[in-house]
């Protein structure tokens, strides 16, 4: 199954699809930036649908900065 089919991602495989360590996943989530979560038992997991949302954050993020450098 390709990373992309998932339902939900592992922390592992929630960096390898946004080509980022897992050192800099928890940099985010200390940081307040990083995707929602969802645990199952022990698990850490991250929807679909949250990497989708944590994306769209990331790029209205970048974009305020850009336009902040417009200005």
């Amino acid at each position: 199954m390709l990373i992309e089919d998932q339902d939900a991602y592992t922390i592992p495989a929630f960096c390898k699809r946004h080509s980022f360590s897992p050192a800099k996943y928890f940099q985010l989530q200390q940081q307040g930036e990083g995707p929602r979560v969802m645990r199952i038992g022990k698990r850490v997991l991250i929807s679909k649908e949250a990497a989708a949302e944590w994306r769209r954050s990331r790029e209205e993020a970048a974009s305020i900065v850009l336009e902040k450098g417009a200005a």
